[in-house]
């Protein structure tokens, strides 16, 4: 029996203590949940108007993203401190609490940091968008996406290569748009017309104006003079979608070309004398 009473009486301190904590701090709560919802809600329209903002300057959509998210963030965060500031809550201890704790995350994701601040840098500097295509690091590609802490290349195969941000930051970047140079070279005789040499790979290479830019016009021209031939050097840019399928199927008509009209593409002789003892 004084074991069930001393139930009931934790019980009713127990009850006591809520009643007295939602007498005194209902007002505060109160305003806190109100302070938290109005924070939300005026975030999510803000940024919306931002969005707004940005899609009527015609602004990167990367770049657009990053600033709509940054304000709805700062505006969540700005009401969240005043709630718990209307709770009486002192936030300086916990401030000082998650300083120490980011020091130690961010030497533990130096790396990951690293990523987003060159992410940062090209959202904002833009070097390159999306749709543009770049060579870094040895590998070329379409730009598909670009995120805080990798960009996504797109090859002509559909493969996706996905780049560290900080290895193209402080890195040579090669934004060649839309193409991408293509230079070979080819070697004919020396007894060739060389005028009818240029122009008859100069017809083959306007054939593929459907995939090679007509705002770079093909070069071509004699770049060396080799043991045994000529070498003729052809420059053109191709649609970075369709370059290696471009580059072979201009490789073939050349070829086909050049010996449709007698135009000898040698190879090395080499006579071998055997002596006799």
């Amino acid at each position: 029996m004084d074991q069930m009473e001393q139930e009931i009486q934790s019980i009713q301190k127990v009850y006591n203590l809520l009643i007295e904590f939602f007498m005194n701090y209902s007002f505060q709560i109160l305003g806190a949940i109100i302070i938290l919802i109005l924070g939300f809600y005026i975030g999510k329209k803000v940024s919306e108007a931002v969005q707004r903002l940005c899609d009527k300057n015609n602004l990167d959509v990367t770049l657009t993203k990053f600033i709509v998210n940054a304000v709805r963030f700062a505006i969540i965060i700005g009401a969240v401190i005043i709630a718990v500031g209307k709770l009486g809550i002192t936030l300086t201890p916990f401030i000082a609490g998650i300083g120490a704790a980011s020091l130690g995350a961010g030497l533990a994701l130096q790396g990951t940091l690293s990523n987003y601040g060159a992410g940062l840098s090209i959202i904002i500097t833009r070097p390159f968008i999306v749709g543009n295509t770049i060579t870094v690091q040895d590998v070329f590609g379409v730009v598909e996406e670009i995120k805080l802490g990798y960009t996504v290349l797109l090859t002509e195969d559909g493969e996706q290569i996905t780049v560290p941000n900080k290895y193209i930051i402080g890195e040579v970047i090669v934004n060649s748009f839309d193409y991408r140079i293509v230079e070979a070279t080819i070697g004919v005789a020396y007894d060739s017309d060389m005028d009818k040499t240029i122009s008859l790979i100069l017809n083959e290479l306007n054939k593929f104006d459907e995939f090679i830019s007509k705002e770079a016009k093909p070069q071509v021209g004699i770049k060396e003079f080799g043991d045994s031939s000529v070498n003729v050097e052809y420059r053109y840019w191709a649609k970075t979608n369709n370059y290696f399928e471009t580059q072979y199927k201009v490789n073939f008509a050349i070829f086909e070309t050049l010996k449709k009209n007698s135009i000898e593409i040698p190879f090395p002789i080499r006579d071998v004398y055997l002596h006799q003892k």
